[in-house]
């Protein structure tokens, strides 16, 4: 699989992008019989309830059953088309209705945005959670740089009002000096990790992460004073495979003040879909603040 990395990675940025993967769900409620009505998050489909309400993980509106997922193509122009390490470029993504080909427009908020974008580098040093802005066409803009030559892997996360959730990923390549399509060496690296006001502390269990089986992720934060939610959830989540393949978006369950008042601790539930390291970046707010800090999980088959 390790071997394959590079071609996949060149198919994807041939192919302007590639399907979607929904966030594995985690603890799912047996389904409802015929006769019952049942009210589903859309993003979190294992949260179920017998009348209308919220999430009370991503604080989504609940909709009646679980609609047929369609997958809803997007299509990202670059200005300038060729693309270089240090250079301001414009990222304009349109998103196409899977029925009518048409440019959607209508767009449900999900976190108090229209659009979250994330950018990660093959080598997982660098990561960006951003929020593009819609345009009077219906499509929606970014402008940034990308800071060194590298294949960068682009998740535009975005709810349609006309249809489901979606995660849709696609490859961007800067070319440039010393540019590779290799596959990254992520080493385990657990120890607590220091941002800018705050420091994360991660716990698993089970203690040694199992391909296709529930892991809880408990991050201890500290100081614990000034904790905030960050756009209405507290804790955003991407864990990205070794390969960039599986690329996960979700947010914490449970938060917790331990009785000593020493911290608080944010738990997030993940089903890690195969074996190997995954690099988890997680942000949470203090006094205004967001910290991002990321650790590499190590993630073992079943035996």
């Amino acid at each position: 699989m390790r071997a394959l990395w590079p071609i996949l990675l060149i198919a994807t940025f041939l192919r302007a992008q590639e399907g979607w993967s929904p966030v594995p769900q985690v603890q799912p409620l047996p389904p409802a019989s015929d006769q019952d009505e049942e009210w589903v998050c859309p993003m979190d489909k294992d949260i179920r309830s017998k009348t209308p309400g919220v999430c009370p993980r991503c604080g989504m509106k609940l909709v009646r059953g679980i609609a047929e997922a369609i997958e809803y193509p997007v299509r990202i122009t670059t200005t300038p088309h060729r693309l270089a390490a240090g250079q301001d470029v414009q990222l304009d993504f349109r998103i196409a209705d899977p029925k009518t080909g048409k440019t959607v427009r209508n767009f449900e908020i999900v976190h108090d945005k229209l659009f979250h974008l994330f950018i990660v580098s093959q080598d997982g040093t660098v990561f960006m959670h951003e929020h593009p802005v819609q345009m009077p066409d219906g499509t929606f803009r970014f402008r940034t740089r990308f800071p060194k030559p590298a294949a960068y892997r682009v998740l535009c996360d975005f709810y349609p009002a006309s249809g489901t959730p979606q995660l849709i990923s696609s490859t961007l390549i800067v070319p440039g000096e010393g540019f590779k399509l290799s596959m990254p060496e992520l080493e385990p690296a657990l120890e607590p990790q220091k941002s800018a006001n705050l420091t994360a502390e991660l716990v698993t269990e089970p203690q040694q992460p199992i391909a296709g089986a529930l892991t809880l992720l408990f991050f201890k934060l500290t100081p614990d004073d000034g904790i905030e939610p960050y756009l209405s959830a507290w804790g955003h989540m991407m864990a990205a495979s070794w390969d960039l393949i599986d690329m996960i978006h979700t947010h914490p369950l449970y938060v917790t003040d331990p009785d000593n008042g020493a911290y608080k601790q944010v738990q997030f539930n993940l089903i890690f879909p195969r074996a190997g390291v995954y690099r988890v970046w997680v942000q949470f707010q203090r006094k205004g603040v967001v910290n991002t800090v990321a650790f590499n999980v190590p993630v073992s088959e079943l035996k």
